[in-house]
């Protein structure tokens, strides 16, 4: 999380990891003891959707990655002006079956 870098850890980031994967859906799952995310992109007509990574988090971690986002979310709005949520104004039949949010 943000924190870290003021720790002094030294992050190394290959370039593989650093072209990202392009994600539109989030499905977050828990346990006692760990929170599960898996990242995929629904694709219009494309009745299947991949997950493309899988992060597992202790429920602290969770809760530091919780704050962290609603810190930089912040941080770009007051720059850059609110995010709005569109209500989908499409079918679930366009994306080949349920309608996820993330």
């Amino acid at each position: 999380m943000a924190e870290n870098n003021n720790l002094g850890i030294d992050l190394e980031l290959d370039e593989t990891v650093a072209q990202g994967n392009y994600s539109n859906l989030a499905i977050i799952a828990h346990s006692t003891s760990e929170f599960i995310i898996d990242f995929a992109a629904v694709m219009p007509a494309v009745p299947k959707a991949k997950v493309k990574s899988r992060i597992i988090l202790t429920p602290e971690h969770a809760k530091r990655l919780l704050m962290s986002l609603q810190e930089n979310i912040v941080r770009y709005e007051s720059v850059h002006g609110q995010i709005v949520i569109p209500t989908p104004q499409h079918t679930s039949e366009q994306f080949g079956g349920k309608i996820g949010e993330a």
